[in-house]
């Protein structure tokens, strides 16, 4: 049975960042659901979609009668069968009059004297359902980083094996330009160039003969061992901090011998890690198609 989220809490204090973590987990959210519309939601057939880990939902202040609406539906959500999981966000005043000054967002709870004012009584109004929560988080201390490295830890039960990082490799030719989400760039221009050899320039580097070229290289072999070793190590690095793309770029001259066949390489490597990596080989038939 698919889990089923509401997030709650006070203004200002994480709630569209906690709803991105849960949308990069591949589940459905909706951000300011109406408590009273969420029997009705939670009977429309999206549980039976697959691809959907679960369904998440924001509620607080903005919608009207949030207040007095809560335990009833919360209640009438159990006489489904559902039992919704409540996780509460909050920070102290200080750092929340902080985000508003930055934001220049109005306060949802109107209050003429201050934003002060507006922001503790919120904060008294939303008592009732902090206590109600499986899970308060504060996030006075947190970064969007840190949260959303909290909420997807939450989310996976702590399980660190699960990662939302999808890594791909592009190889591509520097006379066309470094790719433009390339993370991290590797130039191959070091390596003899099978362009100058016969039989070899009208092929690419996923031909057969252009691999061997390439590959039996001594300097190859080194510089692979060395990368491998490199990428073993940064790729966990980048997954504990949820980049959500990660793209390694091989480049040399025209992007069609010598970063194909290191690329490819490379995938190989990260496909035994099981780490499931894309190939794209941007520029592979460039120079044919210019001619």
């Amino acid at each position: 049975m698919q889990k089923v989220y509401i997030i709650t809490g006070l203004s200002g204090s994480g709630k569209s960042t906690t709803i991105q973590a849960f949308e990069d987990a591949s589940f459905y959210c909706v951000d300011n659901m109406p408590m009273e519309l969420l029997p009705k939601f939670l009977d429309l057939p999206l549980k039976g979609n697959p691809k959907i880990k679960g369904l998440a939902f924001v509620m607080d202040m903005r919608s009207e009668n949030f207040i007095s609406n809560y335990t009833p539906g919360i209640c009438s959500i159990e006489d489904l069968g559902i039992a919704p999981q409540i996780i509460f966000l909050e920070a102290d005043v200080d750092t929340l009059l902080k985000r508003f000054s930055q934001t220049r967002r109005q306060h949802p709870v109107s209050n003429k004297d201050s934003l002060l004012s507006s922001i503790k009584a919120e904060k008294d109004m939303m008592l009732p359902i902090k206590q109600t929560a499986h899970h308060v988080i504060n996030t006075t201390n947190s970064n969007v980083h840190q949260l959303k490295s909290q909420i997807l830890n939450l989310i996976h039960d702590g399980d660190t094996s699960i990662s939302l990082t999808k890594i791909n490799i592009v190889s591509f030719g520097y006379k066309y330009g470094i790719p433009n989400d390339a993370d991290v760039v590797m130039d191959m221009r070091f390596l003899a160039n099978p362009y100058f050899i016969d039989g070899l320039k009208n092929q690419d580097g996923e031909s057969r003969a252009v691999k061997q070229f390439v590959l039996s290289n001594n300097e190859t072999k080194i510089f692979l061992e060395k990368y491998f070793n490199l990428l073993d190590y940064l790729i966990p690095l980048y997954k504990r901090e949820n980049k959500a793309y990660l793209t390694f770029a091989i480049g040399c001259t025209g992007g069609r011998h010598r970063s194909v066949a290191i690329a490819r390489n490379i995938f190989e490597h990260l496909n035994k890690k099981g780490l499931n990596p894309g190939l794209i080989h941007r520029d592979i038939d460039r120079d044919l198609k210019k001619t």
